[in-house]
């Protein structure tokens, strides 16, 4: 099974004959079998050059990259090989036609707004008494299907995830400073973390859009813009609860993420090397782990569930079967 690369290290990058190779700054080479390699997460300063680019269009290979605060900067996204024509004219038509384009939104709330609610269900079942967040989210969760807009929609949004996020520090043993989601910049060590997180789902759903034939600029509930692949951050919703939440709450009740692993001179801005590495690992551990699917009655990986999703969104476009979204069933 192919794996996601990260490269920590400041160096350079090259094709090598039909593979790659890294040469850190000790001038010291490792080998990288690129058919071995499902996308690569550069986390340093990095030089390369056009053979690179080549060849990792050649092979499907995403490049996704952070810089020092270990913010994402943007992902070189290889040229498209399953390309329909029929497909993206559907996709436009979803997107231009309201009532279409509302029905995807509201199912992208609703599947997120329901894993979230099970998020709560499941601590509260644990010795943490978040009941009453658990009533706010049900309650506001039915106002959903009335939406009649993307703002009003992306408003009842909003407060489920504010009464959410008022539950954390009942479900997060550590003692932590987070009452509210600050995004631009992050304010302390758990909005960082939440940001660092969420970006590594959106490149993990990019990776999986790039296997299908949709198109990752078209997008719903999120406003398609010129520098972002917007379908990543609508179907991401729906994986943030139940890959990136649950990774946080982990790592942090189990004490692999402290304050100490942030600079706390930068006001918890930047998550030290070693966190992110502990990050990147346990997601990538998290996504390899395989669950048995219900509809389907065979084990499948967290990873594929994305490119399900992927696929269930383009039978939906295409008129075969209507949309609905992943929600958790155990």
């Amino acid at each position: 099974m192919k794996k996601s690369y990260y490269i920590y290290n400041n160096g350079s990058l090259r094709r090598k004959d039909n593979t790659l190779t890294f040469t850190n700054e000790n001038e010291e080479q490792k080998n990288l079998p690129i058919e071995q390699i499902n996308d690569i997460y550069v986390m340093s300063e990095m030089t390369f050059n056009t053979s690179l680019i080549n060849i990792l269009s050649q092979y499907g290979v995403p490049v996704h990259f952070f810089n020092y605060y270990s913010f994402y900067t943007g992902s070189f996204y290889p040229r498209e090989r399953l390309v329909s024509g029929g497909l993206l004219v559907s996709q436009v038509e979803h997107y231009t036609d309201n009532e279409k384009r509302m029905e995807l939104a509201r199912a992208f709330i609703d599947g997120a707004s329901y894993n979230i609610y099970r998020n709560l269900r499941y601590y509260n079942g644990r010795g943490k008494n978040v009941q009453s967040y658990m009533d706010t989210v049900e309650d506001l969760r039915k106002k959903i299907p009335k939406a009649q807009s993307i703002q009003e929609l992306m408003g009842y949004e909003g407060n489920i995830r504010k009464t959410y996020y008022s539950a954390w520090p009942v479900i997060i043993d550590q003692e932590i400073e987070f009452e509210k989601r600050v995004k631009n910049p992050p304010d302390n060590m758990v909005n960082t973390l939440i940001s660092f997180v969420n970006t590594m789902i959106y490149t993990k759903v990019l990776g999986e859009i790039y296997q299908t034939q949709l198109n990752p600029t078209v997008s719903y509930l999120h406003e398609p813009g010129d520098r972002r692949f917007s379908l990543s951050l609508d179907l991401a919703e729906i994986f943030k609860p139940i890959l990136g939440d649950r990774l946080i709450f982990s790592l942090l009740n189990r004490n692999q993420i402290t304050s100490k692993s942030f600079t706390k001179g930068l006001n918890y801005l930047h998550l030290t090397k070693n966190a992110s590495k502990t990050i990147a690992a346990e997601l990538d551990a998290k996504m390899q782990t395989t669950i048995k699917h219900r509809d389907l009655n065979k084990s499948v990986s967290y990873q594929y569930l994305i490119r399900l999703e992927c696929y269930k969104l383009v039978k939906h476009l295409l008129g075969e079967k209507i949309y609905e979204p992943f929600k958790i069933w155990w």
